[in-house]
């Protein structure tokens, strides 16, 4: 049973680091590695430490170990994603993974509409314009985007993805 990587894709969901669970659940780093990468076997009171820091309970942490995450997912799987932005829209297109490390979202914006980072805070993503136009303005630099364009949001990044257009724009946006 390969509980490493499962504590691995767990902690990275959760926005954590190495350092940050190991100081957290009260083991060394290195210890820690050492579990992700399978190389050590944690005792029962640290497996319940770690998955304490990590909110999981442990009964269920076992419960799913041999169930296999989803591949694929169709079109009509995607699920709305609340936000209180008028003339946006954002659909998750993989909406069921337990343990994902990217999080995927389709951003519909209509004519006039746009969003920032007050609306939607991505650490780090990489966005790519499907259909139409936006003008990306990324710490005070604007950029004009056409279909095909892509964009990088660095960490600490203020932006805003505006469409000036006349018809909605389409924009996917991975973040980590």
């Amino acid at each position: 049973m390969e509980i490493g990587r499962k504590l691995r894709r767990l902690r990275k969901s959760r926005g954590l680091t190495l350092e940050e669970l190991a100081e957290k659940a009260g083991l060394t780093k290195g210890f820690l590695s050492q579990i992700e990468r399978d190389k050590a076997s944690p005792s029962i009171a640290a497996l319940k430490a770690i998955l304490d820091v990590l909110g999981e309970d442990i009964s269920t942490f076992f419960k799913d170990m041999n169930s296999t995450e989803k591949f694929v997912f169709k079109k009509e799987e995607r699920q709305k994603v609340e936000l209180e932005r008028e003339g946006v829209k954002i659909v998750s297109p993989i909406p069921s993974l337990h343990y994902k490390e990217l999080d995927a979202v389709i951003i519909h914006i209509e004519p006039d509409g746009y969003l920032t980072n007050e609306d939607w805070d991505v650490e780090e993503a990489f966005g790519y314009v499907l259909r139409g136009s936006v003008k990306l303005t990324i710490n005070n630099n604007i950029y004009l985007l056409r279909k095909g364009d892509c964009f990088y949001i660095f960490p600490d990044s203020n932006y805003e993805i505006r469409n000036e257009a006349k018809k909605e724009a389409e924009v996917l946006l991975v973040a980590y």
